[in-house]
């Protein structure tokens, strides 16, 4: 077992060029109850789908190629300790990239750093009590403990560098168009439905074995 990544799992090497991902303590048993579901043989690499049923095989199918998703509730996220306007920051020339840098081994996207937003802000809008507070979390040397608004489980392996930078996946297909978004909000399913939808729109593998540990 190696160390342990961004998200707390542990990668650990199931075949020559294949990574697959430890499932966390404390939820191995959930999962292989929901791997015996979708994968009869244990887990084996083999394409995902629902068992038969009233709302399994064929008719899942179809509702992930019609688009259709589970029924999910989003709600509001939690006031985040800084407000922050995407909209305003993309009118200006921000990219995704800019401050939401995608560090080896490309797990994640990271948060901006304060040291970059106060580049900037060092001679605007130096008045406002916002960037006095953004200022002073530069000063201490802490990050904003800004509040996640989109979480995979930790049993699920997903790149944020190879979806982007390989597959050609904009930000909006997974968070919706933020760049015209004053507040961010949960728009977006990132249930395991939506993605397997995704993954045949994109023409992409179903396997279990490609976002979840083998067992």
């Amino acid at each position: 077992m190696g160390k342990r990544n961004q998200e707390g799992i542990r990668p650990v090497l199931a075949a020559p060029n294949q990574q697959v991902f430890a499932v966390p303590a404390g939820l191995s048993f959930c999962f292989a109850i929901l791997l015996s579901a979708f994968c009869p043989s244990g887990g084996a690499a083999q394409t995902a789908r629902p068992p038969a049923g009233p709302v399994g095989g064929q008719a899942a199918a179809s509702a992930r190629a019609g688009g259709q998703e589970a029924p999910e509730t989003f709600r509001p996220p939690k006031p985040q300790p800084i407000p922050f306007s995407h909209k305003v920051h993309v009118g200006m020339g921000l990219k995704c990239l800019d401050c939401h840098a995608m560090k080896d081994p490309g797990w994640m996207a990271g948060y901006p750093q304060e040291g970059a937003c106060m580049v900037c802000h060092a001679s605007i809008k130096t008045e406002s009590p916002h960037i006095q507070k953004l200022a002073d979390f530069e000063k201490q040397g802490k990050p904003v403990p800004w509040v996640k608004v989109y979480r995979v489980p930790d049993y699920v392996y997903f790149s944020h560098e190879f979806h982007y930078k390989e597959a050609g996946i904009g930000c909006e297909s997974c968070h919706g168009p933020v760049a015209e978004r004053e507040v961010i909000v949960k728009e977006k399913s990132v249930s395991m439905n939506a993605c397997m939808a995704c993954h045949d729109k994109h023409k992409a593998p179903n396997d279990c074995s490609l976002c979840h540990d083998a067992l």
